[in-house]
């Protein structure tokens, strides 16, 4: 009723009415605060799939290197997209000074070729004549693709004029005998399919753009005999790896095809990295891979025979074995640690993650400041400066454990930090260790993004001879050998060389 005027004289009919409306007041306040109750749980709700949601774009686009690559390459096709759509008419805003972006010059060493654009002798409006007050260079980056050429070994038959003997200089040796290539394009095959992730397939059809043809399986019988050829080489450099008192370890999975029933089976691809760089060592870095059909504990065994030292590693369970064999000591990875922190942080906000990537934080400063040093300095400085506030993360953690939900992600993250970092304690004491094992998660960045491209192996050969090219190929770079110009020279060498001696023609010994 909403006149007042309305409103009857009788005091019964009054009090229904009141009571009536008091009703209705009661059932609008539930019917309120059940819509209140759903949208506390809808708020709760889309928050948990925000959550899901950052992790799993992070977990795809995240900061890695692996993950840039994939970001980079569909941002590359939206730009061409953006490019090809957009009409020549529009032309784009001229970007302010402060947006512009600063140009790299053009390197130094590239050839020069010089085009002068004159503007006539003579004045176009009075006719009178020009002179030179100055210059405007524009450059522009131009590429004129490779030359194929063909060496013409020839070989006189000569015949003595005396006993008629015949004489003829022998045909020196060649990477593939009785084969057509030369150690140039065997190297520059090999460097497009496993460091520049150019499958063979493709590689042919941009030759048979210039006219060359190049068969895939042609291409593929060269791989496999130029890998044999140097898999003595890879097995050096991985007793070199074996040789040091700390390397870093990791493995990554790889779809290998089943023979058959048209599946893939899951291999595994390992890396071992020895790089000693950070405490100022002039021992060449290096890495060593290798592939196996399996995950099982045994596989790392094989692969370090009787190594003996230090492994960075992560908390994969099947190293367990090496460690209780008491010849292998188990470095844990910061790295590993603070990812768990930084999903959390960047999912929900939580001070205490929050808080312990500020910890960590102050842990890496210690190690930007100990870079290079020698060893006993870098321990001398983590034992002063890292090591109060290792211990002190320690107990911190332990004391925050008690305060949060046991299921939540955080809690995870906090027992996963207090599980692993007991097993980190020894790089505060040793100038030799790293915090992390960055060193072995970037050996597989190559290994990752050509994955993306290949898609499998075609077989369990094909993943062992993966893991030689890898070795070579990541070994080079590590040694900052061009190599192109390394594995030319290793495959016009390798077939004269003594085997005892291979190791000679590792990249750490050759002068680009």
């Amino acid at each position: 009723m909403s006149d007042v005027t309305d409103l009857p004289d009788d005091i019964e009919a009054l009090k229904a009415i009141v009571r009536d409306m008091s009703a209705q007041v009661a059932a609008r306040d539930a019917e309120i605060a059940r819509h209140e109750a759903q949208l506390r749980h809808h708020a709760l709700m889309i928050a948990k799939l925000k959550a899901r949601l950052s992790k799993q774009l992070r977990d795809r686009f995240g900061s890695s290197a692996e993950s840039l690559e994939q970001l980079q390459l569909m941002l590359e096709d939206l730009e061409i997209s953006h490019s090809a759509e957009t009409p020549a008419s529009e032309p784009e805003p001229e970007p302010s000074q402060k947006d512009k972006p600063i140009r790299k010059p053009l390197p130094d060493h590239l050839p020069r070729a010089e085009q002068v654009l004159e503007p006539g002798n003579a004045c176009g409006g009075c006719g009178g004549t020009l002179k030179r007050v100055g210059e405007d260079v524009t450059e522009e980056l131009e590429y004129i693709p490779g030359r194929f050429v063909v060496n013409r070994i020839i070989r006189p038959r000569m015949a003595c004029s005396c006993c008629e003997r015949f004489h003829q200089a022998p045909l020196p040796s060649r990477p593939i005998e009785r084969g057509r290539p030369g150690p140039g394009l065997l190297a520059h095959v090999l460097v497009s399919k496993y460091a520049d992730h150019l499958p063979l397939y493709r590689q042919s059809d941009i030759y048979a753009r210039e006219g060359v043809d190049l068969g895939r399986s042609t291409m593929a019988g060269w791989v496999g005999q130029s890998l044999a050829l140097m898999k003595p080489l890879a097995e050096a450099i991985g007793k070199h790896v074996r040789a040091g008192d700390a390397i870093h370890a990791d493995d990554t999975h790889v779809p290998v095809l089943s023979p058959g029933n048209g599946k893939t089976k899951t291999g595994r691809i390992w890396t071992y990295v020895r790089d000693e760089r950070p405490w100022g060592s002039d021992v060449p870095p290096a890495a060593y891979y290798r592939f196996s059909i399996d995950r099982k504990g045994i596989r790392p065994a094989e692969h370090l025979g009787d190594y003996c030292g230090f492994m960075h590693a992560d908390a994969y369970a099947g190293f367990e074995e090496l460690y209780r064999s008491g010849k292998i000591t188990a470095v844990a990875c910061m790295a590993h640690i603070r990812r768990e922190f930084f999903d959390e942080a960047q999912s929900n906000g939580t001070s205490t993650a929050t808080e312990a990537l500020t910890r960590i934080a102050q842990l890496y400063a210690v190690e930007a400041e100990a870079r290079g040093k020698p060893p006993d300095e870098r321990a001398a400085i983590r034992q002063a400066k890292a090591r109060p506030v290792f211990e002190d993360l320690v107990r911190w953690l332990q004391s925050e454990l008690l305060k949060i939900s046991g299921k939540s992600d955080l809690a995870k993250a906090v027992r996963y930090a207090l599980g692993r970092l007991p097993h980190l304690e020894v790089y505060l004491s040793n100038g030799h260790l790293e915090i992390d094992n960055n060193a072995a998660e970037r050996g597989m960045r190559g290994m990752a993004i050509g994955r993306k491209n290949w898609m499998f192996a075609g077989s369990e050969s094909g993943g062992e001879n993966a893991a030689i090219a890898y070795t070579l190929i990541e070994t080079a770079k590590l040694s900052d050998t061009d190599p192109q110009a390394w594995l030319t020279n290793v495959l016009t060498r390798i077939a004269d060389h003594p085997a005892k001696h291979v190791v000679q023609l590792a990249p750490w010994n050759f002068k680009n």
